[in-house]
């Protein structure tokens, strides 16, 4: 979970690798690192903090020259958030400099054999134990770096994406991935190295992504060579096309990422849906599906697995599924899937969902689904990810880059998704109607527009956050379709405002949590007039004759639940399988504007990070 920049070639390689960082910060940003080589030698700056930090002290010290250099943003495992522990790590030598992502995790057993043979350590970090490793292997085999790496990688346990290079050799850096994203941008007579395409867009539309358990020499002057870690084999690597810009990745004049990526959920799920649906036709178009049909129609279950909000859209799905496709659904976290010994068949369809497609216990849940003959389709947004080439086939979001680690607009774009894979389903099932399925696609193609009205209580939001900012608990009800949004809604305070909250399904609240209503919690009740409505207003008298203050999501031009609510926040009507679509936003606005007002860094929240790339 961690971010990683590497630059060789005829500019200043600081300007690039920093600027990298910045971009990368979603992805840890407890710790960062620099090392330069410049005249023979390597600078190194690291600290703990933000990149802002380590850009005071590199610049101060005028650690800032050379072409070639790596850097490395954290989120730390092994080892407390410090400057010792920040990455880049030199091997004893001094010779060798390495940025990592991910874990090993047979650490212990190699650096007690390194401590044996008269090595020393100064931080916690089983990345200190690699760089070691792989002089260790270097010296005694007497091999070159990148021979050095592969014996060395062959050793370990665990995963990682690594970026290394030695002083000796300044024209060259050697990279290798298994578990962790390492993308590689070709330019001319440069290459970068990065965790993710965002830090070398400007200079580069040509990318290399590594498959698992591959590794480069990145070398001036010559062609990349991919080869295979475990058996040396060479790699003819696959140059893409990027389709990112430079504008997806910068704010726009958005004072936040997150509100930014808010505001683009009309035009991401227009861009999700373009080209897969044909709405006077009554048509869904997704190749994907229609090349693997007959798995789907024949499958006795789907079993969908995701973590966190990715988890909570295909909760969404669950309900979408099983009332249009009527197939029977099971959603999973993958991070309980993995571990428990599932009954899995060649007659189950598993469904991954992962923004990053990087998702750590996702991954390892496909792998455990296709092992036992499962047929896996992706869901993720990150053209060439891990998840995207693991999976038998699978569909796009189309969402753009998701910077703030919160997220939201990767969350309706899958529910989008989702919904076009159960109306084709559905469709070809024969279990919707033709007259329902042209309106159900119709009511798909109008979100775009609904949701641009619902973004229009922005300013009713944020008066409503000012009064509850410094509330210590929120409470979020919904029901059917709209649990899964409460459960939304609650991520969200929690992540970024760092504010208590539970989402409920209405029903339960008097199984227990009513104990906590009295006239300093906060109810957020989703009660749009669409399925079990009477039974939502009933459950907010519950509330108020309790005192709890109600804050209500209703459909536009609802009197009976403004009558009871302290504060009620209109969206457009919308049919309710699809209204998660449109609850959302209020709910992911009102976590925004009370993160702002406590101060709260919005889009890097404290311990998280954006791509969960260790379990």
């Amino acid at each position: 979970m961690c971010g990683i920049v590497g630059y060789i070639g005829h500019r200043q390689a600081y300007p690039v690798i920093i600027k990298g960082l910045e971009r990368l910060e979603y992805r840890g940003y407890d710790s960062a690192g620099v090392a330069l080589f410049d005249k023979g030698e390597i600078s190194l700056s690291k600290t703990k903090g933000k990149v802002a930090d380590l850009k005071r002290i590199s610049e101060a010290n005028s650690n800032t020259q050379g072409m070639c250099g790596i850097g490395h943003t954290r989120w730390a495992t092994h080892g407390i958030p410090d400057d010792l522990n920040a990455h880049p790590h030199f091997s004893n030598s001094g010779n060798l400099v390495i940025v990592h992502n991910g874990i090993i995790e047979n650490y212990d057993a190699i650096k007690k054999a390194l401590i044996g043979r008269g090595y020393t350590f100064h931080s916690e970090t089983d990345t200190e134990v690699l760089i070691n490793l792989i002089e260790d292997v270097k010296k005694n085999e007497q091999v070159k770096l990148g021979k050095a790496v592969q014996i060395a990688l062959q050793q370990v346990v665990g995963a990682y994406a690594i970026a290394v290079f030695d002083k000796s050799k300044p024209d060259e850096i050697i990279v290798a991935k298994l578990g962790s994203p390492l993308a590689i941008g070709v330019g001319e007579e440069e290459f970068f190295i990065a965790s993710d395409a965002s830090p070398f867009i400007e200079y580069t539309n040509n990318a290399i992504y590594l498959e698992d358990e591959q590794m480069a020499i990145v070398r001036l002057g010559r062609d990349i060579k991919v080869r295979q870690i475990e058996n040396d084999a060479l790699v003819t690597p696959y140059v893409q096309e990027l389709e990112m810009s430079l504008e997806q990745i910068e704010k726009g004049g958005y004072d936040h990422f997150m509100l930014k990526e808010i505001h683009e959920q009309p035009e991401v799920i227009k861009d999700t849906y373009r080209g897969r649906m044909i709405v006077n036709e009554g048509i869904v178009k997704m190749a994907s599906i229609d090349d693997h049909l007959e798995k789907f129609l024949n499958a006795n279950r789907i079993i969908i697995v995701a973590c966190g909000t990715s988890w909570h859209a295909g909760l969404v799905a669950e309900y979408i599924f099983e009332d249009l496709a009527r197939v029977p659904v099971e959603v999973e976290y993958a991070s309980e899937f993995r571990y428990r010994n599932p009954i899995i068949t060649s007659k189950d369809v598993v469904i991954a969902i992962s923004q990053s497609g990087e998702t750590a216990d996702t991954l390892a849940a496909i792998k455990l689904a296709k092992e036992n003959g499962a047929f896996v389709y992706g869901v993720c947004n990150v053209v060439g990810s891990s998840i995207a080439r693991e999976t038998n086939s699978g569909a796009y979001t189309h969402a753009g880059p998701e910077i703030g680690v919160a997220s939201t607009k990767a969350f309706t774009t899958q529910i989008t998704v989702l919904a076009l894979i159960a109306l084709k389903l559905a469709s070809e099932k024969g279990t919707v109607s033709k007259s329902e399925l042209h309106q159900k696609l119709a009511e798909l193609e109008s979100m775009p527009r609904k949701i641009e009205e619902a973004l229009k209580v922005d300013d009713h939001v944020k008066y409503i956050s000012s009064i509850y900012k410094d509330a210590a608990n929120f409470l979020y009800l919904g029901r059917g379709y709209n649990f899964p949004v409460a459960l939304e809604g609650a991520l969200k305070l929690k992540e970024i405002s760092y504010i208590h909250a539970e989402g409920y399904p209405a029903a339960e609240m008097k199984h227990g949590p009513i104990a906590l209503i009295d006239e300093q919690m906060p109810v957020v009740v989703i009660a749009t007039k669409k399925g079990h409505y009477e039974k939502i207003i009933s459950n907010i008298q519950e509330i108020k004759s309790r005192s709890g203050k109600i804050i209500a999501i209703v459909t536009e031009g609802d009197e009976d639940v403004r009558a009871l609510a302290d504060h009620v926040i209109e969206v457009p009507e919308t049919s309710e399988a699809l209204s998660p679509l449109v609850n959302t936003i209020p709910l992911q606005l009102l976590s925004y504007h009370i993160a702002v007002m406590r101060g709260c860094n919005v889009d890097q929240p404290r311990n998280l990070a954006k791509s969960v790339t260790v379990e």
